[in-house]
This record gives C-alpha cells, structure tokens and sequence, in this order.
C-alpha cells in the first residue's frame, strides 16, 4: 500500500487540480448533441471553455447560467428556468446536463429538485429534451471525479431500469458497454473501440470522445452543440450488452449504478499501458467471445517485447517524477514497474482509495510547488531523470532542466496532444520510446570528451 501525505497549507499556489465542473463538461462532450449548461458565475464557463479550446484546439459548447451576487442570494432559481427553456426552445440540444459548481454548491442549490420543476413546468420541451442534473462543486475532487459524476448521472437519467425486465440470455446482442476513464484521450478510446471490434463485438461507449473531440471537420462552420459521441439511442440499447468494460476506477461507482440497473456485469481495468494490462484486456475479451486472438494484436505484443529489450539499457533504474489525477498516475505505474523505472516523486492532485492500495512508495497529495520542493529537496535533484505530466509540469522542467514526456490535461504548447494514443501494446511501446529518447537527448546524460588538466592549451 501506499503512503499518502496530505496538504499541509491552506491554498494551492501552482495548481495542479482542475475543478470537478470541467470534467463534467468534458463528458458531456462525448454525448451526440449534448451541452453543458453550468450552474454559476460566468467566470466558470469562460475558464473550462478556455482550457479545453487550448488543448484540443476545437470549439467546445458551453452555456452558463450567468449568477452574479444577486441571484447567489435569491436561489438562482429563474436563472435555471429561464436558460434550460432558453435552450429547450432552440431545438438543438437533446441532451442538456446541468452542472453545478462551488458557488452554487456552497449557496445549497437542491440541482435535482430544479431539474423535476423544469420538467413539470415545461412538458413541452420533454419529448425531444432531457436534462441530467449534475452536482459537482470544484472544492472537493479533480476532474476525473467530476467526469465520473457526470457518467453516473447520465446513466441514472437516461437509462431505465431494465434490470428485473430483460428477457433471457439470448436476447443479448453482440455488444458490450465500455466507460472510458478521463485519463483517456480521444486518441486512447479509439484504439481501445479497435480492441474490441476485433473480437466481433459493438462498442457502446458512454461517453465516446473519439467521435467528438478527436480533431474532425465537422459538416458545420459552428455547432451549438456537440458535433459526435454516442447517441441517445445506443445508451439506451446498453442492457442488451454482453459485459461492461470500466476504464479507470474513479467510475466504479458509475459501473455498479450500470449493473444494478442493467444486470449487465462489469469488468474492471484499471490500466490500460503496459504488457500485463493488456494481455488481461486480450484475455477477457477472447474468453467473452470463444474468439482467438487476431494476429495484429499478437504482432503489436511481440514490437512492444522488442521495444522494452531496446530501451531498457536508457530507462531501466532510472528515477521519474510524475504529477497528476489518480487513474492517471495508475495506469502509469504498470509501464513503470514492467520498465523497472521507479517513480520518486509522485504527487496526486486528490487522494482516492485506488491510489493508497497502489504499489507507489509515497504519494504527496499537493499541487506543482510541493513537487518542485521535493525534488530540489537535498539528494532529490540527483535522482531524477525525466518528468512525466502535462504543459504546467513542462514549465518545471525548462527551469530544473529535466527532460519532460508531456500527458495529461492540460497541453497547451503541444499541437496534436489530444489525439495521442497512449494505451494498447503500440502506444506503450511509443511511451518508452519517446521517453528513453528524451533522457538520452538531455544535456546531463550526454558524455563530454576528455580533456586533461596537462593538455597544453591551442
């Protein structure tokens, strides 16, 4: 198990966490003709769209419900009615997830109880738009958790329950339901869909960025609402599935809400880099279908085994520092210790009970300044060799000059971030290529020619 050391300061002066609104946003996102709508000021919207135009260099579809210190104090209530029927009226949005906040949240908004008198004062709208009511205040979680949240309620309002209804066995169709972690990107959800239509299955993946954020043209010059994911009618088809896959642990609860109402059960992984995380996925999915495993699969296997044999002699022993959300920094960890790469100074931007049963030594739950105190810290500037996180760590990097392997949110001075895909046989085998190449090319592992002390000067 890992050691946890809590914050000890009051504020977080180079944040490291991103509030759980954005990340409820962003599972929206991967919803077809779905937006957002956050219950707040409208500092709230501006900062999430920001973020996100950013790093995936794409339009993002966000409303607001506009609070200023007055409605705080009424209840914000005709802010609600008015933009959800606003929206409602253009016929554009079919799905609309309302998200609180930390402002609306600590004014003690009843977002649920908003959502029933939306739908009892305007049926009109309830035939063509439904409305997920999401709570999730920035003052506790990151953004994996308010993804999470959003997952969990989407699957509450959207999906009925089916559980005790479903007709036998053989009603099931080919299909099984994957739930993609935040930690993945448009790039990673891709390629884990090509895993599974290997086997001859149908992914349902709720929600489905590949389709929505993965850097397409879309048809139309603006979009008021999101422009690909998954639509209204495969989630509803997810009890005819065969399993469910969860991608990442902050959605376990989001599954066990999906197989209590579905009866459909859940499969858990964690990770999805490195050779033992994969051959388990591989595993299950040939044991689900009776099928054998595609030759490509077991080509992608076989480079990835002659890439670790390639770079061990630059990465092996070596000390990293790594800095992120906590399925992140898990699904890291198998490629670190199958490399033999120890991870010296990791520091989470929350805790969760995923990451204390983790094999991590010491885990600082902190922001930016506590990583760079500890590794200026005495004796731990000489252990480290590379960096791993995302544009904010970079900036670290250039002043400790350490070479830096950029993942995560946000990336910003990195063009094509958000398409990377770093799961899957092939894409661990480019994580320990890209990495090796960035410690050999660092100006403190290079060998400078001799010269000696008697050498008579040109």
């Amino acid at each position: 198990m890992a050691t946890l050391i809590k914050r000890n300061k009051a504020l977080s002066v180079r944040p490291l966490k991103t509030g759980q609104p954005t990340g409820a946003v962003l599972a929206f996102q991967g919803i077809k003709n779905s937006l957002p709508m956050l219950h707040g000021s409208q500092g709230c919207s501006a900062f999430t769209k920001v973020f996100f135009v950013r790093h995936f260099r794409e339009p993002i579809p966000v409303q607001t419900t506009a609070m200023d210190q007055i409605s705080v104090v009424m209840g914000g209530t005709d802010n609600v009615m008015t933009g959800l029927e606003t929206l409602a009226k253009t016929g554009k949005a079919r799905i609309i997830g309302l998200i609180s906040t930390g402002l609306t949240e600590v004014q003690g908004v009843d977002l649920h109880g908003l959502v029933r008198q939306f739908r009892d004062s305007h049926r009109q709208f309830m035939d063509r738009v439904t409305v997920v009511g999401v709570n999730a205040g920035d003052f506790k979680g990151c953004l994996e958790s308010g993804y999470a949240n959003a997952v969990e309620a989407m699957i509450e309002t959207l999906l009925p329950d089916t559980a005790d209804e479903k007709g036998a066995e053989g009603l099931k169709r080919p299909c099984i339901n994957v739930l993609p972690g935040a930690h993945l990107t448009p790039g990673d959800v891709d390629v884990l869909k090509k895993y599974v239509e290997a086997f001859g299955l149908h992914p349902i993946v709720l929600p489905d960025l590949s389709t929505a954020l993965d850097g397409h043209v879309p048809e139309s010059r603006s979009s008021p609402v999101s422009t690909g994911g998954t639509l209204m009618e495969e989630i509803q088809s997810m009890p005819q599935s065969l399993a469910t896959l969860v991608a990442g642990s902050a959605l376990n609860r989001a599954a066990e809400v999906l197989e209590q109402r579905t009866g459909v059960p859940n499969h858990h992984c964690h990770g999805l880099m490195g050779v033992q995380a994969m051959d388990r996925l591989v595993t299950f999915l040939s044991r689900l279908t009776g099928r054998p495993v595609p030759d490509w699969i077991e080509r992608d296997r076989s480079r990835l085994l002659d890439a670790m044999m390639d770079t061990h002699f630059n990465l092996t022993g070596h000390g990293l520092g790594l800095a992120g959300d906590p399925d992140w920094l898990l699904q890291w960890h198998g490629v670190l210790v199958e490399m033999g790469l120890v991870g010296r100074v990791v520091v989470a931007s929350t805790a969760s009970p995923a990451l204390a049963q983790s094999d991590f030594e010491t885990i600082k739950i902190g922001d930016l300044e506590d990583m760079e105190d500890l590794i200026t810290a005495p004796n731990g500037r000489q252990e480290l060799h590379a960096l791993i996180g995302n544009s904010h760590v970079a900036e670290m990097a250039r002043r400790l000059d350490l070479p830096i392997l950029r993942c995560g949110y946000p990336l910003f001075d990195w063009v094509g971030g958000h398409a990377r895909a770093w799961i899957g046989y092939e894409g661990t085998r480019q994580a320990y290529y890209d990495l090796a190449n960035a410690i050999i090319h660092t100006k403190h592992h290079q060998h400078h020619p001799f010269r000696s002390r008697f050498a008579v000067p040109a």
